[in-house]
């Protein structure tokens, strides 16, 4: 372990290698969970609805770092917390030439190596030469070991929801991310005109709010089945979202509505084209949108004409549930609904931030 020491009143940082290994009998949503019973399935249901439904600490700037081709882990003390992200670097980068990055957030009691395996995005990483950032939330005991049911990391999604620990406890996720970017700058050649964030879940709805609240460092955006919360604050600048959701999510319901784990009420969520058509305002965009895709069930519509060359897609999988398309997940289908491959989300996404430099 490589520790950076830290300088008079900011905090220090570690590089950890990388994290293998941490998998254990069963994956659920990035994270895993003993032999199913009822009580467990009921638990990790409740745990997904959290994913679906101050003055900023800074760390210190580190001195270089080599980090290899792969995962590498990395550790920031922010805010009195031990804060960790992994960046995937692929092979062809050479330390010299800038390059984009995605960050993608985890679900609701998921894990960053869950959402590299259910999502795709390091295969991506190597073949279009990127860097994937995948950021841990914080677990609702933050000094235990992080269980999708038993201690499950969550993000402040600015929702303030009541099961939804990061929000509870108020955690600076924001800051954690604006502090992440400054690190990832410090060791790597990063492009700042292409960094951009995605996510799934709670993960979605954090990006959301970073969308809004760090405009001026992110290049555009594309959560997947979660929700914008938030009114305020207006994006400092149009930031260019991509939304992809399934008809048939029952965490994630299109109209919107109570949520329930069987008959116990689990919170209400906004209908999706509420939060779009807040986006299409923000951005400026032509009220009108017009098709962009149209097969195998999935249906793209897009507003554009929107200020600063901004746009606003979204996308609908017919029949979808809680999944991330073209991924994996391991979470049954009478909790989550059923999958879909009709369109790979990681694709469409990286297709979409390609055209959206800042």
């Amino acid at each position: 372990m490589t520790v950076t020491p830290a300088k008079a009143g900011v905090r220090d940082v570690q590089v950890i290698p990388a994290l293998a290994g941490m998998r254990r009998y069963l994956y659920i949503s990035g994270d895993t969970m003993h032999p199913s019973t009822q009580l467990a399935l009921s638990l990790a249901a409740t745990l997904l609805l959290a994913g679906a439904t101050g003055v900023t600490a800074r760390a210190a700037a580190p001195k270089p770092t080599t980090m290899h081709p792969g995962d590498n882990t990395v550790e920031l003390k922010f805010d009195g917390l031990a804060r960790r992200y992994i960046v995937h670097v692929p092979p062809g980068y050479d330390g010299k030439t800038p390059l984009p990055i995605v960050i993608m957030f985890h679900g609701g009691g998921g894990k960053a190596r869950g959402a590299m395996s259910e999502t795709g995005w390091s295969v991506k990483a190597d073949k279009e030469n990127f860097l994937a950032v995948y950021p841990e939330g914080v677990p609702h005991d933050p000094g235990r070991y992080a269980s999708f049911v038993l201690n499950p990391q969550t993000w402040n999604d600015g929702s303030g929801r009541a099961n939804l620990p990061a929000a509870q406890m108020r955690i600076d996720d924001v800051g954690f991310i604006n502090a992440m970017l400054d690190d990832l700058s410090a060791r790597l050649r990063v492009d700042p005109r292409r960094v951009y964030a995605t996510g799934f879940s709670n993960g979605a709805s954090m990006a959301f709010r970073v969308g809004r609240e760090l405009a001026a460092r992110l290049a555009a955006i594309a959560p997947v089945a979660g929700s914008d919360w938030l009114d305020q604050p207006t994006p400092a600048r149009p930031v260019p979202l991509l939304y992809i959701t399934g008809t048939q999510d029952p965490l994630n319901p299109i109209d919107g509505g109570p949520i329930f784990i069987g008959k116990k009420p689990a919170g209400i969520k906004p209908p999706v084209r509420e939060f779009i058509q807040k986006w299409v305002q923000m951005l400026g965009c032509a009220p009108e949108p017009h098709v962009i895709y149209d097969r195998d069930g999935v249906r793209g519509i897009a507003y554009d004409a929107c200020r600063e060359n901004a746009e606003v897609e979204l996308y609908t999988v017919a029949g979808m549930g809680h999944f991330w398309p073209g991924g994996t997940s391991h979470l049954p289908e009478r909790v989550v609904g059923k999958s879909s491959n009709a369109i790979n989300a990681t694709d469409v996404i990286w297709e979409f931030f390609q055209r959206h430099p800042k």
